[in-house]
């Protein structure tokens, strides 16, 4: 299996990341979201091959506030989260934020799963690799759950992701991305109930997966965009790309 196809299999109408931004931006645009009034933040894993992505998300709407943990989870908290709404544009006494949040997933060019080619190494590396360590701990059965000081942000990931698993099951890489994708929306909703006030301030979901491909290409799936204006929400629909825009054979 190619990695077209690979793509195509897991994540259908998936975007490269620079077409995912500039039709996101398009769609917040006609809901009055412009780089001058609104704040962007963004949660990513603190993995090296996720910064592409962060910085066409920066090139497009201006400095933004770093959400980012292993995985890509949140772990800011609301004295965290709350400090990024101090941060952004006033606007008549009320706000517009725009959140990206998203783990991540390599796919190599033969279609291999959990795997990419970093700049100088000469074998390819797990990505996400906290998600495939949590991963391997469920495939032997020697699942560590406490707190451990010197490894707080795995061992939070692993507190946060079990409960969402069935007893016993050990899920595919895919599958367990796709898990980690929804408990990050999740708690990134959970934390602008707590601080926002979405009746008057206004802000955009933007959740997915990213997908690292060969020679550094970056991709999107994108889950369920939307934004909620005047506590009204509204459903983001980007368009499938096209065999020239996704740009692989």
């Amino acid at each position: 299996m190619s990695f077209s196809q690979s793509l195509a299999t897991h994540f259908p109408n998936a975007l490269p990341a620079e077409l995912f931004v500039r039709r996101t931006y398009e769609a917040l645009w006609r809901l009055g979201f412009v780089k001058a009034n609104t704040f962007a933040g963004i949660g990513l894993c603190r993995d090296e091959l996720t910064r592409p992505l962060a910085e066409e998300i920066e090139k497009t709407w201006g400095e933004a506030f770093n959400f980012s943990g292993l995985a890509g989870m949140l772990y800011l908290g609301k004295a965290g989260f709350t400090a990024s709404l101090h941060h952004a544009p006033d606007e008549e006494g009320s706000t517009r934020h725009v959140y990206f949040a998203l783990p991540h997933i390599g796919i190599m060019p033969d279609g291999r799963i959990g795997l990419c080619n970093r700049p100088g190494q000469l074998k390819p590396s797990p990505a996400c690799g906290a998600l495939v360590a949590f991963l391997n701990e469920l495939t032997t059965g020697s699942i560590r759950v406490n707190l451990d000081m010197d490894d707080i942000e795995l061992s939070l990931l692993k507190q946060r992701l079990i409960p969402k698993l069935q007893y016993g099951q050990v899920p595919e890489l895919v599958a367990l991305t796709k898990i980690a994708q929804t408990a990050i929306r999740e708690d990134l909703e959970r934390l602008i109930l707590l601080t926002l006030g979405p009746s008057h301030n206004h802000y955009a979901v933007l959740s997915g997966i990213q997908i690292h491909g060969p020679q550094q290409q970056t991709f999107v799936w994108p889950c369920e965009p939307y934004a909620v204006v005047d506590g009204v929400r509204h459903p983001i629909t980007l368009p499938s790309p096209s065999p020239v825009e996704l740009g692989i054979d």
